[in-house]
């Protein structure tokens, strides 16, 4: 089973950041300046030993390799940013490509959201994600060439994979998708294996799926859908672009702390994910370690209480047997390697040490997948 976990790059210093949010920062800013909400909230949360590391250091890109390579984690699929040519927190995918000693293997998401306020509250835009047209193409496969090239990059059936975070975002996406087909053609490749990354383009059923080899299903968020009401998700999606619209327009202050701290449990969200079926053939089951994005969003944030690396074990293991049976599929995405502020990680903290790692072997262990695929 090649469990396949997300990588957030955002542990080093950009000048975007830095303007928005303060010299200095990185997403250990908000991790250290967590606080508890309630009464048994364990903020914050620390890395073990403090290691803060920061991801300029290609020291940090190879423990993370070794790490993940110990525990039985596959590889990892990194957020990559690009806006119309332009690059963010690029360094840290472009060191890994540099430094081929590093022993990881790795696929792209490409995150193409734009960045909001939302951790501010109001949700309005700091960089707005646009798309370009044929010329934006070729210089974005251009520049993803190089780590579809490398050895280390995941590839299904000899076709570098893929993930789009929101494909029902860009305008003219099969247009680009067949572009970037035909390009990966002429370069010797059979053509690349295409997955979306969000769950409301598989759900929606005006959306064309038809270019895409798989859809994962990237939990918890997935759930979420299932879980929170229709009202919640449709203020979570859309409410503070509404309210932020009409208080611009009509110079009217409008209190925009309309989402409250939410608390679900973590026991009954992973019942949510293990009831589901398959909606169908193309599906990729996730599977995630915690939630809790209170250090990005205080207030306005959603805690799983009552996660441990326990329970986590207990219903990774149904899921790496669901996905071999239920799902047909060797592969399982995981959420999250380092997303220290949401509270999904695997990494090491100074609470539970490296239970959550060691959860992940457990559970690869009991379905009889361990050692998974040695490096």
């Amino acid at each position: 089973m090649k469990i396949i976990s997300f990588y957030l790059p955002q542990f080093h210093r950009i000048p975007e950041n830095d303007k928005f949010w303060g010299e200095g920062f990185t997403e250990w800013t908000n991790v250290k300046k967590a606080i508890p909400l309630f009464d048994g909230h364990e903020q914050p949360v620390a890395p073990l030993g403090n290691y803060y590391y920061n991801l300029l250091d290609p020291k940090v890109l190879e423990w993370q390799a070794q790490l993940a390579n110990k525990y039985g984690i596959f590889g990892f699929c990194i957020y990559h940013y690009w806006i119309e040519g332009k690059k963010l927190l690029e360094k840290p995918l472009e060191l890994l490509l540099k430094n081929k000693n590093i022993p990881i293997r790795y696929c792209i998401s490409w995150a193409n959201h734009s960045w909001t306020d939302s951790w501010g509250g109001d949700n309005s835009t700091l960089i707005a994600q646009t798309y370009g047209g044929e010329k934006d193409w070729e210089e974005h496969f251009q520049y993803l060439l190089p780590f579809f090239l490398d050895s280390r990059y995941i590839k299904v059936e000899g076709k570098p994979l893929l993930l789009i975070f929101n494909p029902e975002d860009i305008k003219d996406l099969n247009g680009m998708l067949d572009y970037w087909q035909r390009c990966a053609k002429k370069v010797g490749f059979v053509g690349i294996s295409m997955a979306y990354q969000n769950y409301y383009f598989g759900m929606k059923k005006n959306r064309d799926d038809s270019r895409f080899d798989y859809g994962i299903e990237h939990q918890p968020a997935y759930a979420f859908a299932d879980h929170r009401s229709k009202f919640i998700m449709w203020i979570r999606q859309y409410g503070y672009k509404f309210l932020s619209k009409v208080q611009k327009q009509t110079g009217i202050k409008i209190n925009m702390d309309i989402t409250k701290l939410e608390k679900m449990d973590y026991s009954q969200v992973w019942e949510r994910i293990l009831e589901r079926d398959p909606v169908d053939e193309k599906r990729i089951p996730g599977a995630f370690s915690g939630w809790d994005n209170t250090p990005r969003k205080g207030k306005h944030g959603l805690v799983l209480t009552h996660s441990s690396p326990q329970l986590f074990e207990k219903f990774l293991t149904e899921q790496i047997r669901r996905a071999k049976e239920v799902y047909k599929k060797d592969m399982l995405f995981l959420a999250a390697w380092n997303e220290w502020a949401e509270g999904s990680m695997l990494e090491p903290t100074k609470k539970d040490k490296y239970r959550y790692l060691e959860a992940v072997k457990n559970a690869l262990n009991k379905n009889g997948e361990f050692p998974n695929y040695p490096f």
